[in-house]
C-alpha cells in the first residue's frame, strides 16, 4: 500500500496546475494530524509548495527543473477558493496603460480579503486589502483605469483621464460610466465631465 505522502501526491498530480490543496481536502486519505505531518514532509522535500498558511500547490516539473505554478492561474484559483477579488495594483495598472514608466519592485495585488503574504518558491506576492471602489470591474479595462487613476491620485486625474479615455472602446466607457457611483468625487466628477463631452 502506498504511503500517505505518495497518496497525497497522487491526489495533487491529478489536479490541474495551481489547484489549491488543503488538509481538509485530504481527510479521505488519513486523519488531520497525519495529513498535516505528510504535507510538512512534502514541503520539506519540495514536492509541494506552501503558498500561505494551510494552502499548498504542486510545483510544475519542466525539463529545466521545478517551477512555481503560473501566478495568474494561482491567483485566480485562490480568488475562487476564498471568494475574494484579487487584481493587479494601481502602479502595475498605470504602467500597463502607459501612464507611467515605473515598474513595481515587489509583486503587490489588491484584494477584497485580508492582507496576506503568498510564497511561490523564492517569489513573494503581497495581497493588500483595498476599498471596494478600487476593485470595481475586476479583470476589465474599466477596472484597470480605475486602479491606475487611483494610484496616480487627484493631482493627475485630469491628465490621466485625457490620455486613457480616447483609447477605450464603447463597452469600456460604459463600464467606467457605470462604476462612477462607487468612485470618490475627485475621480467621478472629472470622469463625468469628460463622458458628457463625448
Amino acid at each position: 500500500m502506498k504511503s500517505l505522502p505518495e497518496r497525497i501526491m497522487g491526489y495533487a498530480d491529478a489536479k490541474p496546475e495551481a489547484t489549491p490543496i488543503r488538509a481538509a481536502d485530504l481527510l479521505h486519505l488519513g486523519n488531520r494530524a497525519a495529513v498535516s505531518r505528510a504535507l510538512s514532509r512534502l514541503v520539506g522535500s519540495e514536492r509541494l509548495m506552501r503558498i500561505c498558511r494551510g494552502v499548498y500547490m504542486r510545483p510544475i516539473q519542466t525539463r529545466f527543473g521545478r517551477r512555481a505554478p503560473s501566478l495568474g492561474k494561482a491567483l485566480a484559483s485562490l480568488s475562487a477558493l476564498w471568494g475574494e477579488t484579487i487584481v493587479p495594483n494601481g502602479g502595475d495598472s498605470a504602467n500597463w496603460l502607459g501612464l507611467t514608466t515605473q515598474n513595481c519592485v515587489r509583486s503587490v495585488y489588491l484584494t477584497s480579503g485580508p492582507d496576506r503574504i503568498l510564497h511561490f518558491g523564492a517569489h513573494r506576492v503581497e495581497l493588500r486589502h483595498a476599498p471596494s471602489w478600487q476593485l470595481a470591474a475586476p479583470h476589465r479595462n474599466a477596472g484597470v483605469v480605475i486602479r491606475a487613476v487611483a494610484w496616480l491620485g487627484p493631482r493627475e486625474v485630469e491628465e490621466s483621464l485625457d490620455a486613457v479615455l480616447p483609447t477605450l472602446s464603447g463597452e469600456d466607457l460604459g463600464e467606467l460610466s457605470a462604476a462612477r457611483a462607487v468612485m470618490p468625487a475627485w475621480m467621478a466628477e472629472p470622469l463625468s465631465a469628460r463622458l458628457a463631452d463625448g
